[in-house]
């Protein structure tokens, strides 16, 4: 772990009068609290730690039996100390979220909270100084094209806002889902106006899907990996979640074969296109073999494309919705990757009485979306320059795809693919993700460990890597260090 002087630590108005012991606790405190360091992992050896902050041994044994007596760690002897599982103090309730028991494919339950609260409070803080975060998930913000938003509003600016006077209707406004039925058609998906209901996000789509179809003891199979947030919803609702393992060539059928066997899911989840955070997209026989499964044994997919408008035209990938036609199959699209994630406008194609569903669950939550992004968003999508922004957008992925790949192989990471699109690379590091996270964070960066994206938490070596947030000169550095350093300390 990175050197961090006691005197950086933050500390209260009467910092002077603290010992190097309260110093210490204070910092200890603080990584459990962040979710730096996680209940169940070391804390850093006595030795390690009187090193890296320049202090004595004595010191840092006083503070672990301090955090110890406060209920922070855990003292094993022989082994050291350890941070203890204790949600009540680490997680504001609002913020807890709890998995289900469930088990993989071995039949290992799952654990029965997932911690990925730690990551989002610590994306929100690395959003303006996005080079160091490796591990966000969204583009940095000179990538985007600003103007395009607030020529939009712009455009809103000079027309009466009388029509933003009322509740919008719970579908979403009209004319953007008039366009999104010519976007769906370009990608062979056919869907009217009434099979579209606009959404704030992929995380609400989620969140109405769950609401709509799981019941306690239901099962849901995702990826493992796959997208980390949507896991506590689907907890939320009780469900079971399995996860279907993920290889090279895409998601590993045979093993998911066997799930829904075993599970009779009620929904299948899945990024088709550049699946975060593996980067495969389905090819047109996975795609078939997927549907024919979900016929065999009743269950329905929810296909997430939210990055597909970042696959170049040409790519070899195969839409389910597309083959499907909205019949087993709910289709997930957002623009949040593209324009900015912060606009929240998303939309969720499906059969029309699924859509009335959705829009009724919709209603009962909070009423409709915000028409003003969708009418912003309409604009932008209508006056004919979000195509060229896109293409830019890949254009300039593209140029850094190489690079980031070519840093962290020299580093010591290895490859999950030899990815051609898209903006994550997934890494096998060699190391304790976790523990790298930790070091990454002391260093000042933001590092998004693998075992964040499985349903199970289950310790890892793999890290997922933004390359858009890989330009920070100090990385290679601290990452060549760190997995050097690891490799010898196991020789």
């Amino acid at each position: 772990m990175s050197s961090v002087p006691l005197d950086q630590i933050p500390a209260p108005h009467d910092a002077a009068t603290l010992t190097l012991v309260d110093q210490l606790v204070q910092w200890g405190r603080r990584r459990i609290e962040e979710r730096v360091f996680r209940p169940g992992m070391r804390m850093p050896s006595i030795r390690k730690l009187a090193l890296d902050k320049g202090v004595s041994r004595f010191t840092v044994v006083e503070a672990y039996e301090r955090l110890v007596a406060q209920g922070y760690l855990d003292s094993r002897r022989g082994s050291g100390f350890y941070v203890r599982e204790r949600l009540a103090l680490v997680v504001p309730a609002g913020d807890r979220q709890p998995l289900a028991a469930g088990a993989p494919a071995t039949g290992t339950p799952a654990p029965t909270t997932i911690d990925v609260v730690w990551l989002l409070r610590n994306m929100l803080h690395t959003s303006t100084r996005p080079e160091k975060g490796p591990g966000l998930g969204y583009l940095p913000p000179r990538w985007l094209d600003g103007e395009l938003l607030t020529g939009a509003m712009r455009s809103l600016g000079r027309q009466s806002g009388t029509p933003l006077l009322g509740f919008g209707s719970p579908q979403g406004f009209l004319p953007l889902r008039q366009q999104l039925q010519t976007r769906l058609a370009e990608l062979e998906i056919g869907a009217t106006p009434e099979q579209i209901v606009l959404v704030s996000g992929i995380t609400q789509a989620i969140d109405l899907l769950a609401r709509l179809y799981v019941q306690p003891g239901d099962t849901v199979v995702v990826g493992d990996p796959a997208w980390f947030q949507m896991f506590g919803r689907f907890a939320a609702q009780g469900a079971r979640l399995v996860g279907m393992p993920y290889t090279p060539d895409g998601p590993d059928l045979d093993a998911l074969e066997a799930l829904v066997e075993t599970w009779r899911p009620k929904l299948l989840v899945i990024n088709s296109v550049l699946q975060n955070p593996t980067g495969t997209s389905l090819t047109a026989a996975q795609a078939f073999r997927i549907l024919r499964l979900a016929e065999q044994y009743d269950f329905v997919v929810v296909e997430d494309d939210i990055y597909g408008d970042l696959c170049p035209t040409g790519y070899s990938a195969t839409r389910l919705a597309s083959l499907d036609q909205l019949r087993r199959v709910i289709y997930l699209g957002s623009f949040s990757k593209t324009l900015a994630p912060n606009l929240r406008v998303g939309y969720i194609a499906c059969a029309a009485d699924v859509a009335q569903a959705v829009a009724d669950q919709k209603m009962l939550v909070g009423m409709t979306s915000p028409e003003l992004n969708e009418r912003v968003l309409y604009r932008v999508l209508t006056e004919g320059h979000y195509r060229r922004h896109v293409e830019r957008l890949r254009a300039r992925l593209d140029t850094v795809r190489d690079k980031a790949a070519r840093m962290l192989e020299r580093a010591g990471c290895r490859l999950f693919v030899a990815q051609g699109a898209g903006m994550f690379l997934w890494a096998d590091t060699g190391v304790d993700a976790d523990a790298l996270t930790a070091a990454g964070h002391e260093a000042g960066f933001l590092l998004a460990p693998g075992s964040l994206f499985s349903p199970h938490q289950s310790p890892t070596t793999w890290m997922r890597f933004n390359i858009a947030n890989c330009g920070d000169p100090a990385l290679p550095a601290f990452l060549g260090n760190y997995l050097e350093r690891m490799a010898r300390a196991t020789k």
